[in-house]
């Protein structure tokens, strides 16, 4: 199992500068990765940074942890702009980037505020078709795609990305619900999301079954599991149990209103020991 940190793109950690010097901290301590959250706000009274630019100063004062975002709303940006920024940073960070993507919400009014559409059926078909193209502009081969909600015609994109056969791509989804699960299951990770609970090792285990049931290719599979400190004590208890079901990342998750001094500790102290 890996063990990563997740704080949000806001509020203190809107700082990219803050955000360079916990990355070089979680790197010595031991951690294996450090995820941003992908906000953009809507009239939210306190700073909000842009997580690809944040990345980016983090990857510059790191050399081996992996980082990404946990998670993208793929359909709130152009798939195209997308490919570019995720590449850039795998070059900048000598093949470190890990894409994590959902629908995203507008529980926020991240789209709502911006007169684009709530709908999660519409947002969930942008995703798929956003996923197509992601994967066929780092091919780095000319590459025309007709859908629905995006066209493609003969673009190709140089370089291909550092990580071979791609940018590993974590797709996340609420279970019980089926249709983010048969989507993850076509590409390299999941990041469960538990209905109103965090989910247990047998939610775990039940799900990896129906994602196998639906996955094709024999290769690595990440599942992607978060916890915040306030709620994580007896989820870390359970850690063997969390492993043998398929947990693969442990994700030590902040928020915005976890004390800053607090959260440098918790960084420094290093990550958990799997028994």
């Amino acid at each position: 199992m890996h063990f990563a940190i997740d704080t949000p793109n806001f509020g203190d950690y809107a700082d990219p500068r803050l955000l360079t010097e916990l990355a070089r901290e979680a790197e010595d301590a031991g951690w294996d990765g450090f995820f941003l959250w992908d906000h953009i706000g809507a009239g939210w009274p306190y700073p909000v940074g842009d997580p690809w630019v944040q990345l980016a100063a983090m990857a510059m004062t790191t050399e081996r942890i992996k980082l990404g975002t946990t998670v993208t709303p793929l359909p709130r940006r152009r798939p195209w702009q997308l490919a570019r920024e995720v590449v850039t940073l795998d070059h900048l960070s000598r093949g470190r980037v890990i894409l994590s993507v959902g629908i995203g919400s507008d529980s926020a009014q991240e789209y709502s505020c911006f007169g684009e559409s709530p709908d999660d059926r519409l947002h969930a078909a942008m995703l798929d078709e956003g996923l197509t193209i992601l994967n066929g502009l780092w091919s780095g081969k000319p590459f025309s795609y007709k859908g629905l909600h995006y066209q493609v015609d003969q673009a190709q994109f140089l370089p291909t990305p550092v990580q071979v056969p791609r940018i590993p791509i974590w797709v996340a989804g609420v279970w019980p619900h089926k249709r983010p699960f048969r989507r993850a299951a076509q590409w390299d990770g999941v990041c469960p999301i538990g209905r109103d609970r965090i989910p247990t090792p047998d939610d775990i285990a039940e799900m990896l079954g129906y994602i196998r049931q639906h996955r094709q290719a024999d290769l690595p599979f990440d599942v992607v599991l978060g916890a915040y400190e306030r709620d994580g004590s007896e989820m870390r208890a359970q850690l063997a149990d969390y492993a043998e079901a398929g947990v693969t990342w442990w994700l030590e998750c902040f928020d915005w209103e976890d004390s800053l001094p607090d959260v440098r500790a918790r960084i420094r102290a290093g990550p958990l020991q799997l028994e």
